[in-house]
């Protein structure tokens, strides 16, 4: 599982460090030195994929690339007034390459892709999609959720009622014999979440066998749709962009055209408060959508779209404005792994994940340790994601997953805070025996 995605480059595999000398410490030894690290009085936020100040301020220019007088976009459209459901046309041209689309396939909303997810939810829920009726009215729905996974995604299957299988997600995507075993013999099943990209949380990229499988595969409800969250499109922390397959292109050619609906934004690329939502999909999954948005809104926010388009410009601007980006974050996750390294090396049941985009880092610790292990870290001032949230229902079977963000705090604050986190790992781990 590992390997065979390492050998691509794609991410390095989970390890036990780069550097020999840790190991195995008696239990005082590791209460001592948790008890002086907690006297610290610390309070570090490790919790969420933020983007930091530094990086928000890389995108100051956004708020005043349109001036009071720039109020015409292409077409003679009036960004001021209501209308232009889609979005702008430039704005949506801008975004083709992201997106894996053309213009035309593509609608723009507001700040949040997950705003986006969460109605086409519900849209199939109360009004069915392009290939059958509403989901309310049939017999369950379920959702595939490759775990380690995105806790938002599976919130939004918990509040509307639909049930939720864990299928393994290993470096080269999910577990595509389980997959099309699921899909194949069960109707209920009617998605898939998907972060293709420099996964949350584990920075899984997924082959390009995954996606033809996921494109072709046969599967029992004809109504079966991906939600292919691209968030982290654009997110490199190395020179080496990694690309992956076109899944909009693979379910066309394999005779699945609406099979797919592709998300993301510019909220880590620009402002995470005052970004663009991007939905891109099949003409008529894009008609569909519309259709159901005209119930919802009269249109987006077109002024912050033309700031977008006078800001990023084109396809280049985006790729050198995250290559500053890059300079901000990488070396966070760098001093994370560099710590992981020292303080980690040699502990049983330990291994973290190097990944090559994204924003997060995933700790896999000793099993049944990972929420003792989050409970010492708040106790000692450093705020986790709570144990668990990377699978659906809350519930890690084996209780052994945390996701670390370093991207928020200061790099000074993420050096301590990785000491901090590994000073918990080595008692929870003395305290197991």
């Amino acid at each position: 599982m590992i390997q065979a995605a390492a050998s691509r480059g794609i991410i390095e595999p989970m390890t036990h460090g780069l550097h020999t000398g840790a190991s195995a410490i008696p239990l005082a030894v590791a209460r001592e030195r948790y008890e002086s690290f907690k006297a610290r009085g610390l309070s570090l936020d490790l919790t969420r994929g933020k983007p930091a100040s530094a990086q928000l301020a890389l995108s100051a220019g956004l708020v005043t690339s349109v001036g009071a007088a720039d109020t015409t976009a292409e077409g003679k459209v009036d960004i001021r007034n209501y209308g232009g459901l889609q979005g702008l046309v430039e704005a949506r041209r801008l975004f083709e390459g992201l997106m894996g689309a053309p213009a035309d396939q593509i609608v723009i909303g507001n700040n949040s892709s997950l705003a986006l997810m969460h109605d086409t939810v519900v849209y199939a829920l109360l009004k069915g999609t392009t290939a059958g009726g509403p989901w309310a009215a049939q017999d369950g729905v379920t959702f595939l959720c490759p775990v380690p996974g995105y806790d938002r995604h599976f919130t939004i299957c918990e509040t509307y009622g639909i049930r939720m299988v864990p299928v393994p997600l290993h470096d080269d995507g999910p577990d595509m014999d389980e997959v099309e075993r699921l899909v194949a013999g069960d109707a209920s099943i009617k998605g898939i979440w998907t972060v293709p990209k420099y996964s949350n949380p584990t920075g899984a990229v997924y082959s390009d066998a995954v996606v033809e499988r996921l494109a072709s595969m046969q599967t029992a409800a004809p109504d079966f749709r991906i939600f292919w969250d691209n968030a982290y499109s654009v997110h490199h922390l190395t020179e080496t962009p990694v690309e992956i397959a076109d899944i909009l292109e693979a379910c066309a050619r394999h005779g699945h055209p609406d099979r797919a609906f592709v998300f993301a934004s510019t909220s880590k690329i620009t402002l995470a408060g005052a970004g663009l939502a991007l939905f891109a999909s099949s003409p008529a999954n894009v008609k569909w959508l519309l259709a159901r948005m005209t119930a919802r809104t009269i249109g987006p926010d077109k002024i912050n779209q033309l700031r977008h388009v006078r800001f990023l410009r084109n396809a280049a601007g985006i790729g050198d404005l995250m290559a500053r980006h890059r300079t901000i974050i990488a070396p966070k996750f760098q001093a994370v792994l560099d710590t992981f390294a020292a303080e980690l090396d040699g502990v049983a049941g330990v291994r973290w994940t190097r990944p090559k985009g994204g924003y997060f880092i995933t700790l896999d610790v000793p099993e049944g340790t990972a929420r003792q292990v989050v409970a010492l870290a708040k106790a000692a001032g450093i705020a986790l994601t709570p144990a668990g949230s990377t699978h659906p229902y809350g519930k890690d079977p084996d209780d052994r997953v945390i996701r670390i963000a370093p991207t928020f705090p200061e790099l000074a604050e993420v050096v301590t805070a990785a000491e901090g986190v590994a000073v918990c790992v080595r008692l929870a781990s003395a305290e197991r025996g």
